[in-house]
């Protein structure tokens, strides 16, 4: 494989760090002023404020995380792609409540950053592929990372009816 077909970041680290550092309090400061009504409440076609935070929550560990530590560890794996549907219909409600799911996304996330806050030079350049994406180095996935949170704040936030 080329280094021209790996998909590299061009978002300095310490500023994907903070980005990602910042998602739980940003969605937290939106859920806080919103009413149950509308945290239930969908654009058409899209998922509610409480679907996309538990969406947040179990991605992190399930995919994102899952994803990171596995590059790490295995020589350039194949990931397999994530059926966010499948997800969606069967997912785990017992923790639904918005501030369970804040303080699991808060659990969960500084999880994931204690590992980027230790990774190498070396690491941050180490390749995983998935099949829909193509071949990334870890430092390319972050990227990715963040987008993903900022695409689901931006989800949140017209669902409810604000403007970021």
């Amino acid at each position: 494989m080329s280094d021209a077909s790996v998909l590299r970041a061009t978002t300095p680290r310490p500023e994907l760090i903070r980005a990602l550092a910042a998602t739980p309090e940003v969605l937290e400061a939106m859920l806080l002023s919103a009413s149950e009504t509308s945290i239930d409440t969908a654009v058409p076609g899209e998922w509610s404020a409480r679907i996309v935070t538990a969406h947040l929550r179990d991605d992190e560990f399930m995919v994102m995380r899952l994803r990171l530590e596995r590059t790490l560890v295995e020589d350039a794996p194949t990931l397999v792609p994530f059926d966010e549907g499948v997800w969606a219909a069967s997912r785990w409600t017992a923790r639904d409540t918005i501030g369970d799911l804040v303080a699991d996304l808060r659990m969960q996330r500084a999880a994931s950053l204690h590992i980027l806050a230790r990774l190498s030079e070396a690491e941050w350049g180490r390749l995983g592929t998935q099949p829909e994406i193509g071949t990334f180095d870890i430092h390319w996935w972050v990227e990715h990372w963040v987008e993903h949170d900022v695409n689901h704040l931006d989800q949140v936030a017209a669902s409810l009816g604000l403007t970021r």
